[in-house]
């Protein structure tokens, strides 16, 4: 009998259970389980500029979870090769050398992953088959009661056609064992030789959580959250906090990377509410996951046009002030020193920052959304562009009135001023409350205004004073 080699190629679905690329009808002789960082990923954010399109605390949080990725392959037999260059390069060239009978990979929403894949397709030899498998989402394509290209316009039609005709069905259980390694070659190179600033980035000790890559570290934070916690009693309550660790699930970034797939969140919650009831909060929380869903069919659906047909412009000094957390609005500065400090900020920080970029700054969303890129270790093509263009309202569902006032956000969801002195420690010299988020009113001589042009500057002022109308 002749034996037969399989590729397990991997991309965002860095997790052993509920991953159906470890699971065939016809198991192999051997198994080659392949991660490939994508050099494209360390090529400039913007021409002309340092920064790279994965930051430091993304990469570093991708290199935390491929190392314990690599611990429970061996724990099964197996290992992991990680390579750094063009995916479908790598992917064909290992292919061929090892007369491969088949590569596995689940599909991807990104348009670049896609072209990979594609590649790929394209490329291998004629004894080796491509298996392009759904991972990690909460409904099996077939399932769905509509056609791809007929995705609803909105998500509260999705949400309602999916509810009404589709089940979740339960997480696999990981594999006790799995083929060996073949004759190949095995390597993990140490993440100092990809980027030093990676590997000596820390994340600001003022973080509300300490984030850990890994499948391990993603059970245990959402057991925590929802046992030790609590949290599916209280979510849709305090899911618009700001400071802290248990205000939400914080698992998007353990979804973003794969180790944790959103049947497995489905399933923790499903497994509280049979010992406590189902509550709105506890709906909730899957409730997040079919936006996640929805966004992925659309990034499917569109293809590059969500990325916008315009010529990108080349950043000015609004959006410089911006992403520096120099514009001298508390509420903004704040969301974004936390986001180049740790790689995570609260939905409701990012809802304000994106909006105040898109329509008080008047700066193109899509700079807003390449730095959100470059900063979140939760990035995910489909989620963060998706809710780029629905604030900026270019999107899925457009309208051009989604605008979020500042200042009266700030005042509602941290009226003391706690979390704005928490990440800019001068204001804790003013008293809790209005003149945290208005400090150029409260000290004219120690706060310097905003960095706007006049005409902005004047609505500030005038939305300045309708906040205060509002709250004295």
């Amino acid at each position: 009998m002749n034996s037969t080699i399989d590729i397990v190629w991997l991309q965002d679905d860095l997790r052993i259970a509920d991953n159906p690329l470890f699971h065939s009808s016809s198991p192999p002789s051997y198994m080659l389980c392949l991660y490939v960082l994508d050099t494209q990923w360390c090529a400039p954010l913007i021409e002309g500029e340092a920064a790279s399109r994965i930051g430091p605390a993304r990469l570093r949080f991708l290199w935390q979870s491929l190392m314990e990725l690599r611990g429970e392959l061996l724990k099964r037999g197996s290992d992991l090769l990680v390579r750094i260059g063009s995916p479908s390069d790598v992917v064909i060239e290992l292919a061929t050398s090892l007369k491969a009978r088949q590569v596995r990979v689940a599909e991807h929403a990104g348009v670049e992953e896609a072209e990979h894949i594609q590649a790929v397709a394209d490329g291998l030899p004629s004894h080796t088959t491509l298996h392009c498998l759904e991972s990690g989402r909460l409904f099996d394509r077939q399932a769905l009661p509509f056609e791809p290209e007929a995705l609803p316009e909105s998500f509260s039609a999705f949400r309602r056609c999916v509810e009404k005709a589709c089940t979740i069905l339960p997480s696999r259980p990981a594999p006790v064992t799995l083929p060996p390694w073949p004759e190949a070659p095995r390597g993990f190179p140490p993440l100092k030789s990809i980027c030093e600033q990676s590997a000596a980035w820390q994340p600001d000790t003022r973080q509300g959580y300490a984030y850990m890559g890994g499948e391990s570290a993603a059970h245990a934070r959402l057991h925590d959250y929802l046992w030790r916690q609590n949290g599916a009693e209280t979510y849709k309550k305090t899911r618009n906090g700001l400071l802290g660790a248990n205000f939400s699930t914080r698992v998007s970034a353990w979804l973003a990377r794969g180790c944790l797939s959103a049947r497995q969140v489905n399933d923790a919650v499903k497994a509280w509410e049979a010992e406590h009831g189902s509550s709105e909060s506890s709906y909730w929380i899957t409730f997040e996951l079919l936006w996640r869903e929805y966004y992925i069919h659309a990034a499917q659906l569109e293809g590059a046009n969500m990325f916008g047909a315009r010529q990108l412009p080349k950043p000015n000094d609004a959006f410089n002030a911006w992403r520096n957390a120099e514009t001298g609005l508390p509420f903004v500065d704040a969301a974004m020193l936390e986001l180049s400090q740790t790689g995570w900020i609260s939905n409701r920080a990012r809802q304000n920052v994106a909006s105040f970029l898109v329509k008080d700054l008047q700066v193109d969303w899509r700079l807003g959304a390449l730095w959100f890129e470059h900063c979140l270790i939760d990035y995910d093509v489909a989620s963060n562009w998706g809710n780029w263009r629905y604030i900026a309202g270019v999107g899925r569902d457009p309208r051009q009135d989604r605008y979020f006032n500042v200042l009266k956000q700030a005042g509602h969801y941290d009226p003391k001023g706690l979390y704005v002195a928490h990440w800019l420690p001068p204001l804790e010299q003013l008293p809790y409350g209005l003149e945290r988020h208005q400090p150029w009113r409260a000290a004219p001589t120690v706060f310097t205004a905003p960095y706007v042009e006049p005409e902005q500057w004047q609505r500030w002022l005038i939305a300045s004073t309708e906040f205060r109308a509002i709250n004295e």
